[in-house]
């Protein structure tokens, strides 16, 4: 009995540990687009309170920004400004929401969004998950995500658009 408590305690707080209460560190992104093969280095700093709540300050290029407070999604990319209502813009509700969930850990609830296949892989410390969908619907294609396993802490994330953006971040 003793070691069915202690197996069930285990799973428990390996299930804790990939759930991020917040992040708050640097970031690199490279954006590639695929049809071109055009890359662009970007740098920036990243604030997320492990619910609804998300800054992405960039530093290069200087002035861009990405931010969800609650519904909206408030942008400043590339020159192109953008403030979104994620409830009335169907493609950005199901991006808005695989993004929060990938950043909190709830990696599952982004699988079963984007109606999309997990592979796992854990190697070296680090605990990989790859979600990717054939049908690809307004979401993403694939997304591919890693946590150490010590603590849970995600550091790599690579988000392709169905549109062919493929954008790989760096966590600090």
């Amino acid at each position: 009995m003793k070691r069915i408590y202690l197996i069930i305690a285990s799973v428990l707080l390996s299930v804790a540990a990939f759930a991020q209460q917040s992040i708050d560190t640097d970031f690199t992104q490279t954006k590639m687009i695929k049809l071109s093969g055009k890359t662009t280095p970007k740098a920036g700093h990243i604030t997320f309170n492990g619910v609804d709540q998300l800054s992405m300050t960039y530093t290069i290029p200087e002035g861009d920004y990405f931010i969800i407070e609650g519904n909206m999604v408030k942008m400043n990319m590339d020159g192109k400004k953008a403030e979104l209502d994620a409830e009335k813009v169907k493609k950005v509700k199901l991006q808005r929401a695989t993004l929060l969930n990938c950043l909190s850990g709830n990696w599952e609830q982004a699988a079963i969004d984007n109606e999309a296949e997990t592979t796992i892989t854990e190697k070296d410390g680090l605990k990989t998950i790859i979600i990717q969908t054939n049908v690809p619907k307004s979401g993403y294609k694939l997304v591919e995500l890693t946590y150490r396993l010590s603590d849970g802490t995600l550091t790599h994330m690579v988000l392709e658009e169905t549109i062919g953006v493929i954008n790989t971040y760096e966590l600090k």
